[in-house]
């Protein structure tokens, strides 16, 4: 006998019963954290051991290996679902390749690098990180509440996207909702990656060239220096690309981050990278330029 499921990041789940509605609400059978998720998005009938996938009138519409789907279509084992920015595999397996089965979903969130993974797994498989208490940091459902860190993620795949298609005003609200995630990070005592704050930089660059405005680049300052982060020679070249010290405002916050830094050097016994000091003297020298 076969069993239909759905595998979904690092979990695989059951679809029972005669319908599964997939969307961002927790009411939905499988709940899935993406702003490009509608509330409820998209229904699987079960009929007679089959699995079709239809479009509950969603915003962004329902994908099966990469075509928008019109009608109800019937999925094959190994067919690829997309719900906004999230794929879904469909599987149809026997009762014995199934190892471990779940109507429900239980992740566990890395208290390292915030990836999430089976509770079942003695560590992080990402970062190798070894959970201390195996009854702290686990979720139930698929991913009603998500760990910030991970929609920190989602968030900024989804404002990539509204800027490579110039939808400035969704790119503007989506990075709000990217401030406001990173700054309770940051309250509750959490922290950035590298490559996270990378990113952060990297978008948060790209929407102040293209709104020209300095509000966003100079709360990324901010950021950086509550982070205990220096500087990169890419967020440099952005701050100089943009004029440096252009409001009270910024320069502020650049001489705060400049003054952070030179004391965060000095209490280090190693010297910097020649990069790292570089980029310190040039942040301070637009630091001191008057604002227009």
């Amino acid at each position: 006998m076969s069993r239909l499921r759905l595998r979904f990041l690092l979990q695989e789940f059951d679809l029972s019963g005669s319908e599964v509605v997939l969307g961002r609400s927790p009411d939905c059978h499988i709940t899935i954290e993406d702003p490009l998720v509608s509330r409820r998005h998209a229904l699987i009938r079960i009929v007679e051991g089959e699995a079709f996938v239809s479009d509950l009138e969603s915003r962004n519409g329902v994908r099966v290996n990469g075509k928008t789907i019109r009608q109800e279509t019937r999925l094959q084992h190994g067919d690829r679902v997309r719900l906004g920015t999230q794929d879904l595999v469909f599987l149809q397996v026997q009762d014995s390749e199934v190892r471990s089965t779940r109507t429900t979903g239980y992740l566990q969130m890395c208290g390292s690098c915030g990836t999430p993974f089976p509770d079942s797994a003695p560590q992080c498989p990402h970062c190798g990180f070894i959970r201390e208490d195996p009854e702290e940091d686990t979720l139930s459902g698929v991913f009603s509440e998500v760990d910030r860190g991970w929609t920190i993620h989602l968030l900024c795949d989804v404002l990539d996207r509204a800027l490579d298609k110039d939808r400035l005003v969704d790119a503007e609200r989506l990075f709000r909702r990217v401030t406001r995630e990173v700054e309770e990070r940051l309250a509750q005592g959490g922290r950035l990656l590298p490559d996270q704050l990378s990113r952060l930089a990297d978008l948060t660059m790209r929407l102040t060239a293209a709104l020209q405005q300095p509000d966003w680049l100079r709360w990324l300052i901010t950021v950086y220096q509550r982070g205990r982060a220096l500087p990169s020679s890419r967020i440099v070249e952005g701050i100089e690309a943009f004029g440096g010290g252009r409001t009270p405002e910024f320069s502020q916050a650049l001489q705060s981050y400049v003054s952070w830094c030179r004391l965060a050097l000095a209490k280090v016994s190693s010297a910097p990278g020649q990069e790292v000091e570089e980029g310190i003297r040039r942040l301070e020298a637009l630091s001191q330029n008057k604002p227009s």
